[in-house]
C-alpha cells in the first residue's frame, strides 16, 4: 500500500493515480469455500461483495451446497468456473492443492456444524475440507446452524478445537431469526460484517498496539425538548475511518453523534449528543494527560454554538416569547492541540467550507490555530450525506489532493498519513 508521506505533499495528477491503492481486495486471490446450509444464498451475496472490492474469486461447493446454489450462480458472479470434486479435471489437476496454494485467504461460509465437526478433526474428505486442510493463508469461518446446534457441547468442543489451533477465525454465527422461525444464536454473520473480516485480514497490522480515537457525526444542540441545533454530517466519514484503523489492528474508540449508522466491527463506540457532551467523551478517552491514545481523529462535525438555556417547556410562537441567545461551545480540538506535550497523540481535524476558494486558507488557519498535524479540507456540498467525499490533506509541509474516492479508501489513504507520522512520533 503507497502512503502519502508528512513531507511529501502530492499534486492532483499523483493523488488520482493512487486513487485505487487503497482498495485492499484489489488482486487479492480469495477462495470462498460454501457448504450445505439454507443460509448459502448469503455466500452469493458475500461474492458480490468481494468481486466489486477488485479480489479475484474462486468458488468452491460442497456437493450439499448445490441443493441450496448453483454452480451456474457463483459463476455468474465472479466469472470464473466453479469447483465441486477434488479431481474433476485432470488438466488442472489437484483441485484443492490448486485453490489452497493459490489463495491469499479462504472463506468458509456458510460452515455447518458437520463441517466444523470435520475440519476440527483434520478431516479431507470433500473439496471444501481438503482446501482448508491444505491451506497456509488465513482463513476465515462463519458459521451457521440451529441455535440448538450451535449451543451442543460437541459443536462448543468443536470451535474451542479450532481455537486452539489458531488456524482459523471463527466469525459470528449472529443471534437472530433461522429458517426454522426459531430465534437464537446461529444465524450467519451478514456478508458486509464477513467482508470486514476479509479486509481486516488481508490489511497491514500497522496500528497494531495503537489506540485510535475517532469524532463522528453532528453534535445536536437542545434548545427546549423538541428543538434543536444541528448540522447536516451524516458521520459516514467518521464510521469509515474508525472501521479502517480497526481492519489495520488498531483498538478504536469512537465518540459519535446522533446517527442511525451501525457500529462497525471491533469499534468501541460512546454515543454523545451535544458538543459538551462529546468534549468530555474525548478527554476521557484521551486521559487528562493525553497519554491514552496515539491518534484522535476530529471528524465530527461539533456544533460552534448552542442554546445559552434549554427550556424546560416546548417554546411558544407568540410575540411574547423570549428566544433564547446563543452561547459559543468549546474548541475541542483547539483545547487538545493546546494541551499536548511533544507530537502524541497524532492530531487530524477536519475542515469544511461552503466557498471552494476559502477552502484551503481555511484549513491553513486550523493547522496553526489549532495546533494540529493534519486538517482535511472538504467542501459540505461534497461531503455531507454522501458515500464519496473530494477532499485534499493539509500539512505544515504542502497539500494533497487525493481526488474524488469512495470515503472508505478515503479514510484508508488518512490513515496511510498517519502511520507514515506515527512512525516518526516520539
Amino acid at each position: 500500500m503507497t502512503s502519502v508521506k508528512p513531507n511529501d505533499p502530492r499534486t492532483d495528477t499523483e493523488g488520482e493515480r493512487l486513487v485505487n491503492a487503497a482498495t485492499r481486495l484489489l488482486g487479492r486471490r480469495i477462495t470462498l469455500c460454501v457448504s450445505g446450509s439454507i443460509a448459502a444464498y448469503k455466500a452469493c451475496e458475500l461474492a458480490r461483495l468481494l468481486v466489486k472490492l477488485g479480489a479475484k474469486v474462486n468458488v468452491a461447493l460442497t456437493r450439499s451446497a448445490t441443493q441450496f446454489v448453483g454452480a451456474a450462480t457463483f459463476s455468474g458472479i465472479t466469472g470464473n468456473p466453479v469447483s465441486i470434486e477434488m479431481f474433476e479435471d485432470a488438466a488442472v489437476g489437484e483441485s484443492h492443492i490448486t485453490l489452497s496454494t493459490q489463495s491469499d485467504l479462504l472463506v468458509i461460509a456458510p460452515a455447518t456444524a458437520d463441517l466444523l465437526a470435520r475440519l476440527a478433526t483434520g478431516r479431507a474428505d470433500n473439496l471444501v475440507t481438503a482446501c482448508a486442510l491444505c491451506a497456509r493463508c488465513p482463513i476465515i469461518v462463519a458459521p451457521a446452524m440451529h441455535p440448538s446446534m450451535w449451543e451442543h457441547p460437541a459443536t462448543q468442543r468443536n470451535i474451542e478445537q479450532l481455537r486452539v489451533d489458531g488456524r482459523v477465525k471463527i466469525v459470528g454465527p449472529a443471534r437472530g431469526e433461522v429458517a426454522s422461525g426459531d430465534v437464537g444464536l446461529g444465524r450467519l454473520e451478514e456478508p458486509e460484517i464477513i467482508l470486514h473480516h476479509v479486509v481486516a485480514a488481508l490489511s497491514p497490522q500497522d496500528l497494531k498496539m495503537r489506540h485510535v480515537v475517532v469524532s463522528a457525526g453532528p453534535t445536536l444542540e437542545d434548545m427546549d425538548p423538541v428543538r434543536f441545533l444541528g448540522n447536516r454530517s451524516s458521520g459516514k466519514m467518521g464510521f469509515a475511518l474508525a472501521q479502517c484503523a480497526a481492519q489495520r489492528g488498531a483498538r478504536v474508540t469512537l465518540v459519535a453523534g446522533p446517527t442511525h449508522l451501525p457500529t462497525p466491527p471491533d469499534v468501541t463506540r460512546v454515543d454523545v449528543r451535544s458538543a459538551l457532551s462529546m468534549r468530555s467523551a474525548l478527554w476521557e478517552a484521551l486521559g487528562s494527560k493525553l497519554d491514552g491514545a496515539d491518534v484522535l481523529i476530529m471528524a465530527a462535525a461539533v456544533s460552534d454554538f448552542r442554546s445559552s438555556e434549554i427550556q424546560t417547556e416546548k417554546l411558544k410562537r407568540n410575540p411574547n416569547t423570549k428566544i433564547p441567545q446563543l452561547a459559543m461551545n468549546p474548541d475541542i480540538l483547539a483545547e487538545i492541540g493546546a494541551e499536548r506535550r511533544g507530537s502524541v497523540p497524532l492530531l487530524i481535524g477536519f475542515a469544511v467550507e461552503t466557498n471552494s476558494d476559502a477552502l484551503i486558507a481555511s484549513a491553513r488557519s486550523k493547522l496553526s490555530s489549532k495546533h494540529v498535524d493534519l486538517v482535511v479540507a472538504n467542501l459540505a456540498e461534497k461531503a455531507f450525506g454522501l458515500d464519496e467525499n473530494h477532499v485534499t490533506l493539509v500539512t505544515k509541509a504542502g497539500e494533497s489532493k487525493l481526488g474524488v474516492d469512495s470515503k472508505s479508501n478515503l479514510a484508508s489513504r488518512i490513515l496511510d498519513w498517519a502511520v507514515a507520522s506515527l512512525g516518526d512520533a516520539r
